[in-house]
């Protein structure tokens, strides 16, 4: 690799790292070529970008970007192969190497980085799967925010039932 193209490389790392919340970094190495295949085919059907590059190039990249961003404790797990898998949803990849795993040992987990919060080591994945998307928050919120319109809603239904019968019922009697 020139030294023309390791710099496109980490411009073009710099960027995509600004420009993405999450990412994670996994160890895929020891798969066969088909399931690398795979485990590449299932990222991009589920919007993951996964990027094999070089260490160094990573972490240059990562060093030229504002510290206030708090990449510095991934330097450490760059070493060995590393994977970049690149998301718009905190928790999908996670859910992506867990699936995964089910038919092969890895790909692991080195770190996973989530809006400023890192989460280093394979045993975070479980915790990073239980991350809600920005979707699934909303969802919640809309349903918590309906809630009490439907109970009000219901009560009142239930109650006009109720009153309909009591006028039925008096009326009823009336006529006796």
């Amino acid at each position: 690799m020139t030294k023309a193209e390791k710099t496109a490389t980490i411009e073009a790392l710099k960027e995509k790292f600004s420009n993405t919340d999450f990412f994670y970094l996994a160890d895929s190495s020891t798969l066969t070529v088909e399931q690398v295949n795979k485990f590449r085919r299932l990222c991009f059907e589920r919007g993951v970008e996964m990027k094999v590059v070089k260490n160094t190039l990573a972490q240059k990249a990562l060093e030229a970007l504002p510290q206030e961003k708090g990449y510095e404790p991934l330097f450490a797990v760059l070493a060995g192969p590393t994977a970049i898998l690149f998301t718009d949803t905190a928790n999908v990849p996670a859910r992506l190497i867990k699936d995964f795993r089910k038919d092969a040992q890895r790909p692991v987990l080195k770190a996973a980085y989530i809006d400023t919060a890192v989460f280093i080591g394979d045993d975070q994945l479980e915790d990073l799967i239980r991350l809600k998307s920005k979707e699934e928050l909303v969802g919640e919120i809309i349903g918590l925010l309906q809630s009490p319109a439907r109970n009000v809603v219901s009560a009142l239904q239930s109650g006009g039932t109720t009153l309909m019968g009591l006028l039925q019922t008096l009326e009823d009697r009336g006529d006796k």
